[in-house]
Formats: structure tokens, sequence, C-alpha cells
């Protein structure tokens, strides 16, 4: 009987960096890794972002210029990058916040709000997106 018992119950080991491609990382996992992602990415585009700010300010001319430069694909796609990161680690900064007041922290709310994060932030992302081409 004791050997049936040992066959149902989980094993929980640490996880090797072989074992990774194999570990299925739960939802809010996910979203505090994209978390800390979003946060790097807004640090590192900071000073570009600051730059581009500066020097749109300098004078007409080259605020024309940097106009039409974001009119660019890529300069399009950077800027959708970085509006991402920054939606994303809003949401997910206020529910981390909520979290902190011991409010949803068991396992079926933190799922159910973890998904709400990257609905929302994939949703705002999108209207974004269609803004920048233009839809409306």
């Amino acid at each position: 009987m004791s050997e049936a018992a040992k066959k149902n119950k989980p094993e929980f080991r640490n996880i090797h960096v072989t074992d990774l491609a194999n570990y299925r990382l739960p939802l809010a996992g996910v979203i505090s890794i994209l978390h800390r992602i979003s946060g790097l990415l807004m640090f590192a585009l900071l000073p570009f972002v600051l730059y581009m700010l500066q020097q749109s300010l300098v004078s007409e001319d080259t605020f024309a210029y940097l106009k039409g430069f974001t009119s660019g694909w890529f300069a399009k796609l950077v800027i959708l990058a970085l509006s991402w990161a920054f939606l994303h680690h809003f949401c997910a900064g206020i529910r981390h916040l909520i979290m902190d007041n011991h409010i949803g922290i068991d396992k079926d709310s933190a799922r159910q709000s973890s998904v709400v994060v990257l609905v929302t932030s994939l949703v705002l992302a999108a209207a974004i997106a269609l803004k920048l081409l233009g839809a409306f």
C-alpha cells in the first residue's frame, strides 16, 4: 500500500538548467518574467527616447526630421514594442500592488489576474498598433 501512495505523490525537486525545456511555467510566472523583461526594455530604451525628445525640442526642422524618421516601419515597430512594455509593466505593477495587500494571492486568483494583465496589455497594444498603422 505504501508503494501505491508513493506513485501518486508528486515529487518536487530543484530544476536544473537542462530541465528548463521540459518545465511548464505557470501563467503567473510567465507574467512575472514578462514584467521584468518589459522593465528592462523600458530602461534600455530610455536614453534613446530622451535623446529624441531633446532633439525634437531643439527646432522645427529637427522635429520635422524626427517626425519623418518615426513614420518608417521599423521605428513604428520600436514604438509599438516600447508601448507594449509600458502597458504591460503598468498593468502587472498594479497586479503586484494589489497582491502586496494580500488580495488575490491564492492560486486561482493569481491565475485569473495573470490572464487579465496579459489580455489587457495585449488589447491596449493592439489599439496602439492600429493607431500607428493609421486605422483611426
